[in-house]
C-alpha cells in the first residue's frame, strides 16, 4: 500500500473543496481549504477528508447552524462556519 504524498493530498482536498455539488459549498469550502489546510495536522486533515464525503445539503445545514452536525466533525464544522463569517446560534447550532 502506498501513502499519498502530503502535497498530493492537499491538492486533492483543495480540488474536492472547490468542486462540490453546490455552488454554496464551493464558495464556503474552497476559500477555507486554500487558507486553512496547510496549517492542519494529520488528524485534522483526516477529519476534513471525512467531512468532504458528506452530502452538500447536509453540510450546508450544519455550517449555517440550521441542523446539528455529527459529533465527530462538529468542531471542524464550527471552524468552517467561523472562517466563512457565518454566525451560528440557536437550536442545532454548530458548537
Amino acid at each position: 500500500m502506498t501513502t499519498e504524498p502530503a502535497e498530493a493530498r492537499l491538492k486533492r482536498l483543495k480540488m474536492r473543496s472547490w468542486r462540490r455539488g453546490t455552488k454554496e459549498m464551493d464558495l464556503i469550502l474552497g476559500p477555507f481549504s486554500d487558507t486553512e489546510l496547510t496549517g492542519m495536522n494529520d488528524v485534522d486533515l483526516k477529519c476534513y477528508d471525512a467531512l468532504l464525503n458528506e452530502n452538500d445539503q447536509d453540510l450546508y445545514l450544519w455550517v449555517t447552524g440550521q441542523g446539528p452536525p455529527p459529533a465527530d466533525i462538529a468542531g471542524l464544522i464550527a471552524k468552517v462556519s467561523t472562517f466563512a463569517g457565518i454566525q451560528v446560534s440557536g437550536p442545532g447550532a454548530a458548537r
